[in-house]
């Protein structure tokens, strides 16, 4: 039986740790903020037995809708869902947003429970639920005494037994990190959904999209020492050679004689929730990835297809899912999957939109007619027209604001060089003067600790937009780590 990876998904306080306490005897909100307040706010892990002996790995997600996105960092990498839908409410906002993500992720398997049977009728929310996610199976349940639990096993255990799983695969390592953490006496520990291959003591892995080398010292599936584990499991890694403030969530950890590559545009095939969620082209969203989020801007290809111009890089491959959330207000939009995970800059043409269908089908790329030269050499941006070169002179005298009458392909021109980076939708700074500013943050942070937007902004002598800006271009460049209303350095400096 191959591992498998459940996720609970449901509105909030329709009873999804209350049941999956009483599957697993686990009690998954292990915060004491989580206990105070009677809700969820962290992803929680548990295993489950199940009545043909099939061992699932269940994540439990928050429902309230500011923990969305936590949500969607727990159900990427899940099998089969889990969906709860209380009997004195029936389906409700956040059961309608999470079923959106499931279908956006490409998970169709689950089992849906009607909790708190013994209060209300569950027939009525049986019948919402059904309609929401036809053709799964709905079973009234009453966890807290115990009625109907032994038939949900069952139920998953009919739903588990037609999906393939992820065990078993050839490719190389890769788990999206959703938690770490420092245990006294042991070091850094990463846990995740494995996506693919195989984790084992003593293998050499990279921390993308830093790149940072570390090696696996000991693994876990469930608290239990493993020597390895496989594809589709929970599992925990205590990793030697990195510190907790050089990896967390939305890293992932990589191994094999191909590894993935961070990207900072994709190409993806979008299915969106209704109609009306469909954005205008050039619309910033938020862009789910494995456990990282991060705004990019939609660039429309044609039909179903863009390309998306992230902020913070990704770590993708083909045949991902991703998820598109608006920005404000939040709010799930649809999602869809990676086709090609490091595409150049490019816009709408027929002969791409034909690639982009050849590779949705999964049909082969075409041979290229052999050209050693093109081979050999790596792709390179077009040269850098003279209006690209005067405005990187401007840029280098304007400081942080690219002049009103900046052109936008030549500013595009100049980020694919190198020469200049984004700071938001209309600032620009010259990569020199961002290694002075990295340059000075770096030194203030050894100087006193760590720094405050305030003290960058008077440091700098700019305003509060650019000092924020700058910041958080320093964070996602991983020199600057930020920790509260802090920033503190990702490594110390040499």
């Amino acid at each position: 039986m191959t591992p498998l990876t459940l996720g609970t998904a449901g509105h909030i306080d329709h009873g999804k740790t209350v049941l999956v306490r009483a599957l697993t005897g686990v009690d998954t909100d292990r915060l004491p903020e989580e206990r105070a307040r009677g809700i969820s706010i962290e992803l929680g892990y548990a295993p489950l037995e199940l009545p043909s002996g099939r061992r699932l790995s269940v994540v439990d997600v928050p429902g309230h809708e500011r923990f969305v996105r936590t949500m969607v960092a727990g159900a990427t990498g899940i099998d089969l869902f889990l969906m709860v839908v209380a009997a004195d409410d029936g389906v409700m906002p956040q059961t309608r947003e999470h079923a959106a993500v499931l279908a956006a992720l490409g998970v169709t398997a689950g089992v849906v429970a009607i909790t708190k049977a013994d209060l209300a009728d569950p027939a009525r929310a049986g019948a919402e639920a059904a309609e929401l996610l036809g053709g799964v199976e709905v079973v009234p349940v009453a966890a807290p005494r115990g009625d109907g639990v032994e038939a949900l096993r069952a139920a998953l255990d009919r739903a588990a037994v037609a999906l393939p799983g992820r065990g078993g695969t050839d490719g190389p390592l890769r788990l999206h990190v959703d938690r770490s953490f420092t245990i006294r006496g042991a070091g850094t520990v990463v846990t995740g959904t494995l996506w693919e291959g195989v984790a084992a003591r003593g293998d050499e892995v990279r921390i993308l999209p830093a790149g940072t080398p570390a090696r696996i010292r000991s693994v876990q599936v469930h608290d239990e020492p493993r020597e390895r584990a496989e594809a589709g499991q929970r599992v925990a890694l205590n990793l030697a050679g990195v510190r907790r403030d050089e990896v967390g969530r939305g890293d992932v950890v990589v191994a094999g004689p191909a590894p993935l590559t961070p990207a900072f545009r994709v190409d993806v095939a979008l299915t969106w929730a209704t109609p009306d969620a469909r954005p205008d082209g050039g619309t910033r969203v938020a862009v789910h990835h494995g456990t990282r989020e991060t705004p990019a801007r939609l660039a429309e290809l044609g039909g179903r297809y863009f390309q998306l111009r992230l902020e913070q890089p990704l770590v993708p491959a083909r045949g991902d899912r991703v998820v598109i959330r608006a920005l404000a207000p939040p709010d799930s939009l649809g999602g869809g999957v990676v086709l090609d995970p490091d595409p150049p800059r490019h816009g709408p043409s027929r002969d791409l939109l034909a690639r982009l269908a050849r590779i949705e089908r999964g049909e082969p790329e075409p041979e290229q007619a052999p050209d050693e030269t093109a081979a050999a050499t790596p792709r390179q941006p077009a040269p850098l027209t003279p209006a690209a070169l005067e405005l990187e002179q401007r840029l280098r005298d304007a400081g942080y604001e690219p002049p009103p009458d900046a052109d936008p392909a030549e500013l595009a021109a100049l980020r694919e060089h190198g020469r200049v980076a984004r700071l938001g939708r209309d600032m620009h700074i010259h990569r020199e003067a961002l290694a002075g500013v990295a340059a000075r943050v770096t030194e203030l942070i050894n100087r006193d600790g760590s720094v405050t937007l305030a003290t960058v902004r008077d440091e700098l002598g700019t305003s509060r937009r650019y000092a924020q800006a700058l910041l958080e271009l320093l964070d996602a460049e991983r020199v600057t780590l930020r920790v509260g209303d802090e920033r503190v350095l990702r490594r110390k400096s040499g």
